[in-house]
Parts: structure tokens; sequence; C-alpha cells
């Protein structure tokens, strides 16, 4: 056996998360895993991270242990022919004894898409957040250097017991046409802290959150909604 760094895209929308649960639900880990059985792999895949229901990923780095005898540029085509329309490996690089996808990266990078337009979104349901005008884009980018740096993120998280000191290396906006892109890099982030900063600029650029509220969040204070997951992208991890 070798061990392979498997970079993996996903659509969330039909995936009860990425991490195994309770027998009968579906997840990206269980139906990864059982792809590497069938190619006389250990059937067990490590993510980089983990998502919630109905969020995307496009590299989602994944560490297994399979075979030598299969050919590095063949493993993404073998194992694709036992996975499902909505995942897919994208590439294989091989990876060191001992790397771990989690424990090795050094950054995680997640987008966030936002539709801003008057008609309800329908070919774009599930991949983004639809928001009718107006949407102060202004204020939402003056209050994402506020995020940067090393701050409590509990305001942020959902039902989270880890320690809320978090790092976040990056937050920056993109406007392309009528869609927004938020981005967030960070070496780790709470669960649901994405989705609750999220929801407090959107909250910030409708006018119904202060920018002095805003700040407050990460002095006690709690988001006052958390975006939904299918505007939620993660992008990729770094080593």
């Amino acid at each position: 056996m070798r061990r392979v760094l498997l970079l993996v895209e996903y659509d969330g929308t039909g995936f009860a998360g990425l991490q195994h649960q309770r027998p009968g639900l579906r997840t990206v880990q269980g139906t990864l895993e059982e792809a590497l059985a069938r190619l006389g792999g250990v059937p067990k895949a490590v993510a980089a991270g983990r998502t919630d229901r109905g969020v995307h990923a496009l590299r989602m780095p994944f560490h297994a242990d399979l075979p030598e005898a299969i050919p590095l540029g063949r493993l993404p085509w073998a194992l694709n022919r036992y996975l499902p329309e909505d995942v897919k490996v994208v590439e294989a690089r091989e990876a060191p004894p001992g790397f771990h996808a989690r424990k090795d990266a050094k950054s995680r990078t997640y987008l966030y898409r936002i539709l801003v337009r008057e008609a309800p979104v329908v070919l774009e349901r599930h991949r983004a957040l639809w928001v009718r005008p107006p949407l102060d884009l202004e204020a939402m980018r003056a209050a994402l250097p506020l995020l940067e740096g090393t701050h409590d993120f509990s305001g942020f998280a959902v039902r989270e017991e880890r320690d809320p000191l978090r790092t976040l290396f990056y937050a920056g906006m993109e406007k392309r046409g009528e869609e927004v892109r938020l981005f967030f890099k960070g070496q780790s982030f709470l669960r649901g802290q994405v989705r609750g900063m999220v929801g407090a600029l959107v909250a910030l650029g409708r006018g119904r959150l202060s920018p002095e509220a805003f700040r407050g969040i990460l002095k006690g204070g709690r988001s006052p909604a958390w975006a939904p997951p299918e505007g939620l992208y993660f992008l990729e991890a770094e080593y």
C-alpha cells in the first residue's frame, strides 16, 4: 500500500454532509470509501476539513492508502468508475508515509457565492444564495478586514465547544456582474463560522445590522443569521 492525496470535487446537494453519520445517511466520506474498497484499498478516507449538508467542494483533499500496483495517473479514472456523478476525484498525488490531510494542512480557503437580483434564482438555486437588491457592498467590503487576524469567532459558530480562537489570514470580496463572491482563508474554522460570517455581512449589507453591532460579534455578541449551505464551497487546502 502507498499513501496518496486525492483532490475531490463534489456537489453537496444530495449528501448529508462530508463525514460519517448515523447508518443510512449518504455522506461524501462513505461514498468515497466504498470506491476505495472496490479498488482493493483501505476503506478509510480522511479529509482536510468538514462540510455540512448541502455544502460543495472544488478540491477537497483526502488521504487514503491504495495498492502500489495502480499507477498514480490512473487513480482518478479508476476511482471515478465507482463514484456517482455528484462526487469525483479530479487529481491524485503521491503523499509521504504518515501524511495526514487534516493535521498537515497549513490553511483552508472557502468561497461563498451570492446572487443579487430581483428575480428568484432557478438554475443556481442549489449553488448560491439569492438576495434581492439593494445590498450595500461597500459596507460589507469595509467590514471584511475586521475579521482578519486572530479572534474569538464563537459568535459566528454553531454548537462549538473547541477553543474559539482562530486565525483568519484573508477575507475578501469579488463582484462579477450580479454575483458577489466572498473568500475566507484561515488555518482552521469553527463549525458554522463561515456561514455565520456571511450571515452577518449580508445583514450589514441590507441595513439590518450596524457596523458597531458587527464589530461587537467579535467581542461576545452573536451573528444575527447564518447563511444557508448552498452558497458555500470548500476551495482548497495548502500544505
